[in-house]
């Protein structure tokens, strides 16, 4: 996947280290930015209603603060030699998911800084809107510093699925160009109809023939959670980024139990690039 058009996410709250890596990174890709900055505005409790002049005041000072802080980023965008386009997004918790999925359906990856990441209630609609109601790739940077173009090692987190099968061809682009690429595989199973005899092999030889240096690490868990072992794995290998597919298994499961994906967006060290 060729990246032309890159959604970066920012908090109308924090987003002056985000801007950094956000310009970094497309200008060593090459990419237009669409720079959404985003206010969620809080929702009255029902004891509070009909509105009142005082919360009226308080929405009109939201909404101005969004337009002087989109103004600042359009400055700073502006002594760039970048291609961008700015979106203001004023909208309640309920429906940003949705106006996040709207303008992600037109780029190639939504990139998340690690001070939008850091907002919990903004990564959540986040991952809600561009993740599930989008086609669109997700990367998340929790550092305090851009993602290399051309990561030396990724670790690609593979278990067969289809979300898996997705994140690895709309990550090629970062895959192509790596050292090694680890295709890791917690406590394999071989099964013809899922993994084959061989678990690995068949990713393994579908990236090869795109030129891409693989290497297949089979890691067993030792009774630890499949988060915890990709997260030490991707130490192991010094990995530069870490490529899975999202949400194998319902959503409304995810939220009451947890899941690798939701504990990956917590506590991984290394950029995440997702896919569903």
């Amino acid at each position: 996947m060729s990246i032309k058009t890159v959604m970066c996410v920012f908090s109308v709250d924090r987003w002056n280290q985000d801007i950094k890596c956000a310009i970094e990174f497309c200008e060593a890709q090459g990419a237009h930015m669409t720079a959404m900055v985003i206010c969620m505005c809080s929702v009255p409790p029902v004891s509070v209603y009909p509105v009142t002049v005082t919360r009226l005041d308080e929405q009109q000072k939201q909404i101005d603060l969004l337009a002087e802080e989109a103004d600042a980023i359009q400055n700073i965008l502006e002594r760039t030699e970048l291609s961008f386009d700015i979106q203001e997004i004023y909208t309640e918790f309920a429906w940003a998911d949705e106006d996040i999925a709207q303008h992600a359906c037109y780029a190639d990856l939504v990139l998340v800084g690690a001070q939008a990441a850091g907002d919990e209630n903004l990564q959540r609609r986040i991952i809600d809107g561009a993740l599930f109601q989008s086609p669109t790739p997700i990367l998340v940077n929790p550092r305090m510093q851009a993602v290399s173009s051309f990561p030396k090692s990724i670790l690609l987190a593979w278990d067969s699925s289809y979300a898996a099968a997705r994140a690895t061809r709309q990550s090629l682009e970062f895959l192509k160009g790596c050292d090694a690429v680890h295709v890791t595989l917690v406590d394999p199973v071989a099964r013809s109809y899922e993994s084959g005899k061989e678990p690995g092999a068949n990713i393994a030889t579908f990236l090869t023939r795109h030129g891409v240096k693989v290497e297949v690490d089979k890691v067993a868990s030792g009774g630890r959670r499949v988060d915890e072992t990709l997260r030490q794995h991707a130490m192991d290998v010094a990995a530069d980024m870490v490529v899975m597919g999202a949400y194998r298994h319902p959503r409304l499961q995810q939220r009451l139990f947890g899941g690798v994906t939701r504990f990956m967006l917590k506590n991984s060290d290394v950029p995440l690039f997702l896919s569903r």
